[in-house]
């Protein structure tokens, strides 16, 4: 997996996973005994995952939305109990230190990342406070979080709620469980919530949905086109080379917040010379997140774009998402060629885009 986490996950949740066959390595299910199968599955089946790959932040206080606005690339006014967001964090150069997606409870507002940067996060966070009411909670170990995907997920869900979300990004709140909408072809739901709820859904679920490891979710997410930013990929793109204005995660119009400039310059000036592309390349080897690309056409000490996530196919090989120089892409689909890790290291074949994508910034 791309990005292993070191943290523990709930344990009582763990030991709940682990009676129900799951395979755990580094705070991640990675499969339930059969991995291929697994893959093979989300192709024909519903698929039910565990998510403790990705970590919450609970965020608290009179102040809170006006902290938040001044942190983030998105308007966090936007954000309602009906309707989650997503959201970059980045440093003064612009360069993404987190991806975010950020949903609300009551008067609280969480923040759903890889968990491998929570703790990194959470304290330069809590550098920003100063003297606002505002409080930074890890409740990663409070408000669990599984993922339903696949044909028969809007029938499985609807059995246990009376109305779901409709769009991607909307949110219903019941059961005392939070149900997100989440892009793709295939139908898509993130459910969070405490552990007494999060273990009763799951045994409901899983009698018509079949368990799977978080590498096929994350395989889900890939062909959904969402990038996730994990620690080896922090402060390696900015917000538009991962496709953020094009998947709603910049607001243009909200104001200051760190790195905002040369967000603001790239769209505006329309100055963005690389962007997000889906991929596949034959290899039983999993690339790592944040390696290296070169062309042919390219100097070979020159790498032309990153691997943004990358998972093993259900049907043999590696889905990947990389971030590429428009130009040199534009050129592959003519003669050219990519190839992962250096210039005799497997040949990527660009795939069609999973949404409409102009190249602007």
């Amino acid at each position: 997996m791309n990005s292993p986490t070191n943290n523990v996950i709930n344990s009582s949740w763990q030991n709940f996973l682990s009676d129900n066959n799951a395979e755990i390595e580094q705070g991640q299910v990675v499969s339930f005994g059969n991995p291929e199968q697994e893959r093979k599955a989300v192709l024909s089946s519903t698929i039910l995952a565990d998510l403790s790959a990705q970590g919450l932040i609970k965020v608290s206080g009179e102040d809170c939305v006006d902290f938040l606005q001044n942190q983030f690339s998105n308007d966090i006014r936007e954000i309602n109990p009906q309707l989650s967001q997503l959201n970059a964090w980045c440093n003064a150069k612009g360069r993404m230190l987190a991806s975010l997606r950020i949903f609300q409870l009551g008067t609280d507002y969480f923040l759903l990342l890889a968990r491998d940067l929570l703790e990194a996060t959470l304290k330069r966070l809590r550098m920003f406070v100063l003297r606002s009411k505002v409080t930074l909670e890890d409740v990663s170990d409070q408000w669990l979080s599984i993922g339903l995907a696949g044909a028969d997920a809007l029938t499985l869900l609807g059995k246990q709620f009376a109305k779901l979300p409709e769009k991607t990004n909307q949110v219903i709140q019941a059961n005392e469980l939070i149900v997100i909408r989440l892009a793709g072809d295939i139908p898509r739901f993130q459910i969070h919530g405490q552990l007494p709820n999060i273990s009763t859904i799951w045994q409901t679920l899983q009698t018509d949905a079949s368990p799977v490891g978080y590498p096929v979710w994350s395989w889900l997410e890939i062909q959904a086109g969402i990038p996730h930013i994990v620690a080896s990929t922090a402060e390696a793109f900015v917000p538009q080379m991962v496709n953020y204005s094009t998947i709603g995660g910049i607001s243009f119009t909200k104001g200051c917040y760190p790195g905002q400039e040369v967000v603001a310059r790239m769209h505006y000036l329309g100055k963005l010379k690389r962007r997000m592309y889906l991929a596949h390349v034959e290899t039983e080897t999993l690339p790592e997140a944040g390696e290296n690309l070169f062309s042919a056409a390219e100097d070979e000490a020159q790498s032309c774009g990153k691997v943004v996530s990358a998972e093993l196919a259900p049907e043999g090989g590696v889905d990947l998402l990389a971030v590429l120089q428009i130009a040199v892409a534009e050129t592959v689909k003519e003669k050219g060629e990519i190839r992962l890790g250096s210039k005799n290291g497997s040949m990527l074949g660009l795939q069609n885009d999973p949404y409409p994508v102009d190249n602007k910034a």
